[in-house]
């Protein structure tokens, strides 16, 4: 089984970081403002994401994600969104 960390984005430039095992349902549930953490985002879109074979690490790698220190900002900057 699969695990991702992904990122969204809405039309504000706020991004919200996620975890899920089926990520086809959770972008799902965030477009049809069924997350709480993310219905108020306008127009959310996936703009990254990582798959990950081991839960572990990928609910490690949202946690350095969640801390906003140089794991976000290198993430930030690779993929250009500054």
């Amino acid at each position: 089984m699969m695990h991702y960390v992904y990122l969204l984005q809405d039309q504000n430039k706020k991004i919200y970081i996620g975890f899920s095992s089926n990520l086809k349902r959770r972008l799902y549930e965030h477009l049809h403002n069924k997350v709480y953490t993310t219905k108020k985002m306008i127009d959310p879109k996936l703009i990254y994401y990582e798959a990950y074979n081991n839960l572990d690490a990928a609910r490690t790698r949202e946690k350095k994600l969640k801390q906003f220190g140089s794991s976000y900002k290198g993430l930030i900057n690779r993929i250009e969104l500054k």
